[in-house]
């Protein structure tokens, strides 16, 4: 039944003028990064989520907060792309126009070759400063609170933490992207999480074909939606290959 659905999407994927896609947990779990519950272990296990993720959190336990990001940011590091990240990054190259959204914050997309990857979550691999809020992507990793090297105030991970707004260029323009595309895709999302969870409906409601992809769906076609229920790493390299040639 995939190979059908991936037929028949290929097709209006083969004529994109714009494609927007959106890729959540579900694309670097195939790399081996937990989900951000997953990733409550070992240690992690006894605290609340919000305690390492929230303005709170931090403010009461900044050096807490830090080393789960620190442990996190190995993590990433030690991960490779995968499959699905590089068939996006070919994607990107076949179509007249790809702007691709992540929740993510592993920076996998990059590391596969994708440009101008909108970060709606920020990035594990960024700091901020709680003064002037300047974004830093070098720091003392030794320093159990690192420092802002221009004025020495405290650093932040950039990254969204629950109770704060997501960036608000890279939200403005995920919704252009949205809006204007004739051809969307989401990849591994769960598709609860908001505003990002409204993107396909928005796209949808726009009159663009929609391809939702992950394993919470059943495999069917009911063009302008198309559901495939199946990892990225085996159906996007797939889908480019049907679209466009091996």
């Amino acid at each position: 039944m995939n190979d059908a659905v991936i037929t028949a999407f290929a097709k209006r994927l083969r004529t994109a003028r714009h494609v927007t896609v959106l890729t959540g947990a579900g694309i670097s779990a195939e790399s081996g990064i937990p989900t951000f519950r997953d990733a409550q272990t070992g240690l992690w296990s006894h605290f609340d989520p919000e305690e390492l993720a929230s303005p709170a959190g931090f403010a009461r336990n900044p050096a807490l907060v830090w080393r789960w990001y620190a442990e996190r940011r190995v993590k990433a590091c030690a991960a490779q792309p995968n499959p699905a990240h590089y068939a996006l990054a070919e994607l990107a190259q076949r179509v007249p126009q790809l702007t691709l959204i992540t929740q993510n914050i592993d920076g996998l997309h990059q590391r596969a070759g994708s440009p101008d990857v909108i970060e709606l979550h920020g990035s594990l691999h960024r700091a901020r400063c709680m003064a002037d809020g300047s974004v830093h992507t070098t720091w003392d990793y030794d320093e159990e609170l690192p420092l802002c090297p221009d004025c020495g105030a405290l650093l932040r991970p950039d990254v969204v933490w629950f109770g704060e707004m997501l960036p608000r260029v890279a939200l403005e323009t995920a919704w252009a992207a949205t809006l204007d595309c004739d051809v969307f895709m989401s990849i591994g999302t769960s598709g609860v999480v908001e505003p990002a969870a409204s993107l396909p409906r928005v796209a949808l409601g726009r009159d663009a074909t929609v391809l939702i992809l992950n394993l919470e769906q059943t495999t069917a076609a009911r063009p302008p939606l198309f559901t495939i229920n199946g990892k990225a790493g085996e159906v996007l390299p797939q889908l480019v290959a049907a679209a466009f040639g091996a």
